[in-house]
């Protein structure tokens, strides 16, 4: 069977062993399935972040215990789901919850910065990232069922060239920032500051929202080979990590941008 992608998370080499090791599984891999399995994850999630919002409001040390556990999470199990997929369903589920919290207490910290500027958000940052991210999973998967974007290899090699330039980017600005000099365009700081800065700030927002979203297209795409080849149903808990961390991507990128739009043209009460 051949399952060629450069995403990071579902890569061929990995899924090629998940598959091996779960090839005496009962039944195959179905899009229902993944659906079902990124359905539920999504829902711990948001649960845990909804957990996130009063937790961190009662003991605000907790928000930046949540980044950093979040962070070691995030890392861990991207290794851990490499080296041993058979772990896919636990960590998945680990995953979510981390990142559901992480991603609760980071909307609530950006939710009362509007608020102590005088600035109101309609329904709420959250809730208006939510609804970005629902656009744009739509909107990607339209232009993957109709062809309009396949997800072939040239589009992820592409695709993968530019995100680890943004990558590189931030983490240049992470060294620098070390030394005491900054790109501070890249911080959410630009967004409440004028000029050029926040405009360049919004600017890169955009385009790291849109890469993020695009990753989708090779998780779809990934998803379907591995239903085309028969994969194993086992097979469904390490697409649906693919999933989960894409997505998780899109939210935090969405909410950014909210933040920053409602920051520079939003209606001061």
């Amino acid at each position: 069977m051949s399952l060629v992608s450069t995403n990071p998370i579902l890569a061929d080499s990995v899924l090629s062993g998940a598959i091996s090791q779960s090839a005496g599984s009962a039944g195959t891999c179905t899009v229902s399935g993944i659906i079902n399995k990124t359905a539920g994850c999504v829902l711990l999630a948001a649960l845990s972040g909804a957990i996130a919002v009063p937790v961190t409001k009662n003991f605000p040390a907790a928000m930046w215990i949540a980044f950093i556990v979040s962070m070691i999470v995030s890392i861990a199990a991207i290794f851990l789901v490499r080296r041993s997929p058979r772990m896919a369903a636990s960590i998945t589920v680990l995953y979510s919850v981390s990142q559901g919290f992480m991603l609760g207490a980071l909307g609530m910290l950006l939710e009362g910065i509007l608020t102590a500027n005088k600035i109101s958000v309609p329904g709420g940052i959250a809730l208006q990232a939510f609804v970005i991210v629902v656009g744009l999973m739509l909107a990607m998967l339209t232009l993957f069922r109709f062809g309009i974007l396949k997800g072939g290899a040239m589009f992820q090699s592409v695709l993968s060239v530019v995100t680890l330039g943004i990558f590189f980017m931030f983490l240049i600005s992470m060294v620098m920032s070390l030394f005491g000099a900054n790109l501070s365009w890249l911080s959410m700081g630009s967004a409440t500051g004028t000029g050029n800065g926040a405009w360049i700030g919004l600017g890169i927002n955009v385009v790291v929202l849109i890469v993020a979203a695009l990753w989708l297209i090779v998780d779809f795409r990934q998803v379907q080979d591995a239903v085309t080849a028969g994969a194993p149903s086992s097979a469904e808990c390490y697409l649906t990590f693919g999933l989960v961390v894409t997505l998780a991507w899109i939210y935090l990128e969405a909410l950014k941008l909210v933040f920053r739009i409602a920051m520079m043209f939003g209606n001061r009460k």
